[in-house]
């Protein structure tokens, strides 16, 4: 198979996927938790278990993207190692 992505993006792409699963996946555990930083003012959502739902959502998501862009820059790895010329 070919890459659809350059290598940097991918590479990119894998990083920044790294970061939102786990900054995300901190505010879900915390909104799941009913945080009284999170959901304790008058503004806030009520139903803390609801946004930690939407929130693990986009973990799943971002996990898809991370899986993706890691095997897209794996491909990247293979040809250069194949000794592929660039043009």
């Amino acid at each position: 198979m070919k890459p659809v992505v350059s290598a940097m993006q991918a590479w990119s792409c894998v990083v920044i996927s790294v970061f939102a699963i786990v900054i995300l996946s901190v505010l879900g555990f915390l909104f799941n938790n009913n945080h009284p930083e999170l959901v304790g003012g008058d503004e806030d959502p009520a139903n803390g278990p609801e946004v930690a739902a939407t929130v693990f959502t986009a973990v799943i998501i971002y996990a898809g993207f991370l899986v993706f862009c890691g095997f897209q820059g794996l491909l990247h790895l293979r040809e250069n190692r194949r000794g592929a010329i660039a043009l």
